[in-house]
């Protein structure tokens, strides 16, 4: 991996926590939790602490067990379920890595993923987690819309603008997976006007967007050619004005992973050509980076980083 140097502050960096600094403290205490070769039960505690943090920011409890259930690998997280039975953020934690695990393609009973979430539920009523990783099986089944819409209405009645459940909402109304363009224009009219424009689904129109320019690109021909003409449609204009005015002030985004919509803002200021207002946002991201994006165009570290080098002020090392 190459190295660059800044003038200020760190290397440009990938980090799963983002700037969530007892997060990322949780994160590498669990990625080297096994010693010879038993588990190290004070990370448990630790895991468990960092989420329950969270309080009733539930935006930053998915935010943490998302992460969390990523470093965790296959074995952790059935332990902490087996020693805290009654913990929601164990069931949720081993709910999210049953999902990242049949992402890979292992065989997960996701019928019982659905029993673990409605557990949590059950413990922790007022959570919209639950539901959205409830969500997030009936996404990978591929299930109807009859089956979705009652788990839509928990999540809404719970957190109306759930990052981490429009996300997954995206994907599945997707004409990539269950559903078509229209749908997807159907949930961003449905937004537009209720919406805060700080909310933590702020960032959805502008994903839909990428989503679009990437199957353009994917297509190839000329399809792929007139991919950049996407930034010029009058709703993915407004969506890009709206952003680059309002995100990278200081403060003015506020959810977990505001950085990771900041970089979903700087990519699609770049391929829009709007140079100067995507050299303000990489600024904001303070040189942490995400893999998507990025990763469109390769290796998202090397990407973000050249661009961050050229735009934002830094250079890579000699």
């Amino acid at each position: 991996m190459p190295a660059f140097r800044r003038r200020k502050g760190s290397l440009p960096r990938l980090l799963p926590e983002l700037d969530d600094i007892a997060l990322g403290q949780a994160r590498q205490r669990l990625e080297n939790c096994w010693s010879r070769g038993q588990l190290d039960t004070s990370v448990l505690a630790l895991v468990a602490n960092v989420i329950d943090d969270a309080g009733h920011d539930w935006d930053r409890r998915a935010h943490r067990v998302g992460v969390l259930a990523a470093a965790a690998g296959r074995a952790m997280p059935g332990i902490w379920r087996r020693n805290s039975p009654q913990d929601p953020g164990a069931l949720l934690l081993h709910a999210w890595s049953e999902l990242i695990q049949a992402g890979q393609g292992s065989p997960i009973d996701l019928a019982g993923t659905r029993e673990t979430c409605q557990l949590a539920a059950g413990l922790l009523p007022a959570d919209p987690t639950p539901w959205t990783l409830y969500l997030a099986t009936l996404r990978m089944e591929r299930r109807p819309s009859r089956d979705l819409s009652p788990i839509w209405r928990e999540i809404k009645a719970r957190d109306p603008w759930n990052r981490e459940a429009h996300l997954q909402a995206l994907g599945y109304l997707s004409p990539d997976e269950c559903g078509s363009t229209s749908l997807i224009l159907d949930l961003l009219d449905g937004m537009r006007s209720d919406m805060p424009l700080d909310a933590p689904a702020a960032g959805l129109e502008l994903t839909a967007h990428l989503h679009n320019h990437q199957r353009a690109v994917a297509t190839g021909g000329l399809t792929a050619l007139s991919a950049g003409e996407i930034w010029r449609r009058p709703d993915a204009a407004k969506a890009l004005d709206q952003a680059a005015h309002y995100w990278p002030s200081p403060g003015f985004l506020r959810h977990a992973a505001a950085l990771a919509d900041l970089n979903v803002l700087a990519y699609a200021l770049l391929k829009s050509t709007r140079m100067a207002e995507a050299a303000t946002v990489l600024r904001a991201t303070k040189g942490l980076a995400t893999p998507w994006p990025w990763s469109l165009d390769g290796d998202p570290l090397e990407r973000f980083s050249h661009f961050f080098g050229r735009y934002a002020g830094d250079a890579p090392a000699r």
